[in-house]
């Protein structure tokens, strides 16, 4: 039965009211369950796409399997249409750091750093995640700012678990990125994730005092994905409004996961590795 029979049908029971903690939203068992599902499908996907890039291939082609690849598996693509966004994909090169637009043009070529980003919603439910693959041989300092981004993200993971905050999750990731000589990319940050996309509460990737030092409670799903720059930590839009590059042409990396807070820990629901 749908929502609004539901509201029309006093002899209904009543729908489960959301449980909040400070405006985020914590997801009950079965919602839990819809998001691993979600999530799942958003590993798979990014697994493949992964390994299906090679020199010669043109980003739109990898756009549309994955779209393929979602709606196949029983799911929509999150980003498709996200404000006007037109591809199913999120897909960078080299300096490009975020929301780079697929095109039958863009040619992936050897010794690129390749990001993916995508999402799938299934269930009333989104899972999101990002990896950064590179084609072929790449250069050592790109073979370094690669494992760092993905060290960064892991050190922040690490960090959540209930009773923690927040900022310990970004501290241990500027912390780690810092020590490696690179930088964070401060204009965009990590956010839940669940019944939308993008919902409370933003997920910073370095220490803070713009946003409430919140405390970690299970039920909680975050989305977080530091990016993380070869040089400068400065970036600009380009024309097309959404390709997002550094502004001194520097390499950057960035990997992400959608993590739940569990009364033991954390959960990665978009782990890649049991696929």
């Amino acid at each position: 039965m749908n929502i609004l029979a539901r509201l029309l049908n006093p002899h209904s029971p009543a729908l489960p009211p959301l449980r909040r903690h400070r405006g985020i939203e914590l997801k009950s068992e079965p919602e839990i369950e819809t998001m691993r599902k979600s999530s799942w499908i958003v590993a798979t996907v990014l697994k493949e796409v992964g390994e299906l890039a090679k020199p010669g291939m043109t980003t739109a082609q990898l756009d549309e399997y994955a779209e393929h690849r979602i709606r196949e598996l029983g799911a929509t693509p999150s980003f498709k249409g996200y404000h006007g966004f037109p591809a199913s994909i999120c897909i960078c090169l080299n300096d490009e750091v975020v929301h780079g637009i697929p095109s039958k043009t863009k040619v992936i070529q050897k010794g690129d750093l390749l990001k993916v980003d995508t999402g799938a919603y299934q269930g009333g439910f989104h899972g999101d995640s990002c990896i950064t693959v590179a084609i072929g041989r790449v250069k050592p300092k790109a073979k370094k700012l690669m494992e760092v981004a993905e060290a960064a993200l892991y050190k922040g993971i690490a960090q959540v678990k209930p009773g923690n905050h927040l900022l310990d999750v970004a501290g241990a990731i500027e912390d780690h990125v810092q020590a490696s000589g690179f930088t964070i990319v401060e204009d965009y940050t990590g956010h839940g994730v669940g019944r939308n996309l993008h919902e409370p509460p933003s997920v910073f990737h370095f220490r803070t005092n713009q946003l409430p030092n919140v405390e970690l409670k299970p039920g909680m799903t975050l989305a977080i994905e530091p990016i993380v720059n070869a040089g400068s930590k400065q970036t600009k839009t380009l024309r097309d409004r959404w390709t997002v590059v550094t502004v001194d042409k520097s390499l950057s990396a960035q990997f992400e996961h959608t993590v739940l807070v569990t009364e033991e820990g954390h959960e990665i629901l978009t782990d890649r590795s049991q696929i």
